[in-house]
């Protein structure tokens, strides 16, 4: 995560603007972390416009709770559960289910010698990886997303999801393992 994520004081100061009734406060979080947050609801729903929708609907969730935030752990961290939240209840709400790793995916197809006719390009790849995210529960493609794209640590994502490590650990696991048995269907040796 890069770019101005992270910057506590100064996100200090916006919340504390907001709840002084300073709207600009929050205008500023919602340019700051718009973007970021949309692509942490896109990974997990995979369609523009119903993440588009979601992360409007994060922004009207943080405007009205904002005024409540404790300020115990950062606000992005706090702004990636929300939109992680409402992301897993909108995959439920359409039964899609999702997650998948990207390593195995990769080790896979590149693990047997062919020919050069043979080789999987890299966009053939990607479509496979995709298909197998959305084969897995919403829980388990949102602990994929969190450790696999965003590099999070284990502990990290417990917090952002109120889970054990323990637990967020297993789901990765599951994750990784469902995502390999779909593609031994999708890749010949």
């Amino acid at each position: 995560m890069t770019g101005n994520i992270g910057n506590k004081k100064n996100d200090l100061e916006l919340i504390q603007r907001f709840k002084n009734g300073d709207i600009t406060g929050f205008n500023e979080i919602v340019r700051k972390y718009q973007q970021q947050v949309y692509w942490v609801i896109r990974k997990m729903v995979q369609d523009h416009d119903e993440a588009d929708d979601i992360t409007q609907e994060v922004f009207i969730k943080v405007h009205t709770a904002l005024k409540d935030f404790r300020e115990e752990s950062n606000l992005f961290t706090w702004l990636y559960r929300i939109a992680t939240n409402y992301s897993i209840n909108h995959l439920r709400k359409v039964k899609v289910r999702n997650t998948v790793s990207v390593e195995l995916v990769v080790e896979q197809m590149e693990s047997k010698d062919k020919g050069a006719d043979e080789t999987i390009d890299d966009e053939t790849k990607r479509k496979y990886l995709m298909e197998a995210i959305e084969t897995l529960p919403a829980q388990q493609r949102a602990v994929f997303n969190m450790r696999y794209y965003d590099q999070l640590p284990y502990d990290d994502i417990a917090e952002m999801l109120g889970k054990s490590t323990g637990g967020i650990k297993a789901n990765y696991f599951h994750a990784v393992k469902k995502i390999g048995d779909y593609l031994k269907g999708k890749i010949e040796y």
